[in-house]
């Protein structure tokens, strides 16, 4: 396939373990040139990205984007579990792009709402069809915890990043008290990413073990094995994130208005998929006193797209090219 000179984009999308790179066009991203490359392979991204643009005949890119697991302050990426800086000005040396991007993972798969195959989303509460122009909410649930609120105003998306992996973890009751102490104890502070993510899920498992009289150490895969072969202590730690997990998507839900609803996506969003379906789950979201009513019309999806982040990029680099060429005129 040819291509008009300086028409590409270049998409990257860094992983704890994995980047994936790939080019796309007006806005499009080209399914066959996704190439994934294991991080520890490499030295930094400008590896990575000289790689790919040699593999792939050295394409000239009108602008690149990049997304990564990790807070972006002043332009520069700082990853959270890869030790890793996304720097703008070296991205565009490596790829001879003259616009660069760096964005949270988060804020590039909310650029991707919309444009998500219909059979990559799963309804898991009110299958209505989200409305247009209303603000929706990416909840992300893997290796660590964020969010992104994505807001239409005027025909532009604004996806605004966010830390919420760090924020409090909400308790309602006495065993989230016990949990909440039980993770001070062990990190100093009690965040929601250090119970509602892969590592997370894990300790919330060692904290009812302990509390069962029989203490031991899980990983998250024996924490879902166990859970879905009925192990009582790995369901209890399934049931008790997951009724975290509903309280506070319902505070986000409250704090956002997120009418056009919550999508959900991440490795331990998947695994979690079976409980988030059951009404245990919607009754946390939807346990706000008067405002109750509020959150219920909220509906929530669960996004199964591995290459989210790389569309949403997409998108993204396509929106601000037309900004910037309106802006001149």
């Amino acid at each position: 396939m040819t291509h008009a000179a300086n028409t590409l984009s270049l998409v990257a999308d860094i992983g704890g373990t994995n980047t994936r790179v790939a080019l796309a066009e007006d806005g499009r991203l080209l399914p066959d040139t996704i190439t994934r490359f294991r991080n520890a392979e490499h030295e930094g991204l400008e590896s990575v990205l000289a790689s790919y643009l040699s593999d792939h005949g050295s394409p000239g890119c009108a602008d690149a984007s990049v997304a990564l697991a990790g807070p972006v302050r002043d332009g520069i990426g700082k990853m959270t579990n890869l030790d890793w800086t996304i720097d703008p000005d070296r991205v565009a040396r490596a790829t001879s792009a003259e616009r660069v991007a760096i964005l949270n993972d988060l804020q590039a798969q909310g650029h991707a709402l919309g444009y998500i195959a219909e059979e990559k989303l799963t309804c898991l509460k009110r299958c209505d069809t989200p409305k247009d122009g209303a603000t929706r909410l990416m909840v992300g649930i893997g290796t660590g915890f964020n969010i992104a609120p994505v807001l239409i105003e005027t025909g532009q998306r604004i996806v605004a990043p966010a830390e919420a992996g760090h924020i409090t973890l909400p308790t309602r009751t006495d065993e989230d008290d016990a949990l909440s102490r039980h993770l001070e104890a062990l990190h100093g502070f009690p965040s929601v990413e250090e119970a509602l993510s892969g590592r997370g899920i894990a300790e919330v498992a060692r904290f009812h073990s302990g509390r069962s009289g029989a203490p031991r150490d899980w990983t998250s895969a024996e924490v879902i094995e166990g859970a879905q072969s009925g192990d009582p202590v790995a369901l209890r730690a399934v049931q008790h994130a997951t009724r975290l997990f509903g309280t506070l998507v319902g505070d986000l839900a409250l704090i956002h208005l997120c009418f056009g609803g919550v999508f959900i996506i991440g490795g331990m969003a998947r695994a979690l998929a079976p409980w988030l379906k059951t009404p245990a789950f919607a009754e946390a979201m939807e346990d706000k006193g008067r405002f109750g009513n509020l959150v219920r019309d909220i509906g929530v999806f669960l996004i199964e797209d591995d290459y989210a982040a790389l569309v949403g990029q997409a998108r993204f680099l396509s929106q601000d090219r037309t900004a910037r060429k309106l802006l001149s005129q």
